[in-house]
């Protein structure tokens, strides 16, 4: 993976991160179009290019030890999935078995089994689409 890839991934981390220590719900996408402040609407940021992918997974919360989970969204630009990561480390990845169904950079779809090791707990989930990246949190109770 690129050291622009990863340098995106890495701030997109840091981007989750804050909106959950902000308060913010754990769905919320740094493009959404405004985000309510009192009274007054305040419009979000757009996100910096490499880092306009977008994506989900289902279900969220996960409940049980080798769940099987849906990984879609699109590439914001980007030229389509190339690949699905889970976790920040390597050696114990949150999924395992990923295998993407769906490439189009319009609309991907991945699928994916929880690890049978994993506890309860947040970890981030990544996709690179080839020149734009995002990330999302997958939450477990299991």
């Amino acid at each position: 993976m690129s050291r622009k890839v990863m340098t995106a991934i890495a701030g997109l981390s840091v981007t989750a991160g804050l909106l959950v220590a902000a308060g913010a719900p754990a769905g919320a996408q740094a493009g959404a179009s405004s985000v309510q402040a009192g009274t007054a609407e305040v419009a979000a940021p757009k996100p910096p290019k490499g880092a306009r992918a977008v994506v989900q997974v289902s279900p969220n919360p996960t409940t049980r030890r080798g769940q099987k989970v849906t990984i879609t969204g699109h590439c914001g630009g980007g030229k389509g999935l190339k690949a699905v990561l889970a976790g920040v480390d390597r050696k114990h990845p949150v999924l395992r078995d990923i295998r993407i169904v769906k490439d189009d950079a319009k609309g991907f779809v991945a699928k994916a089994t929880l690890a049978p090791e994993i506890g309860n707990g947040v970890g981030p989930v990544f996709v690179d689409c080839g020149g734009e990246a995002g990330v999302t949190l997958l939450v477990t109770h299991v």
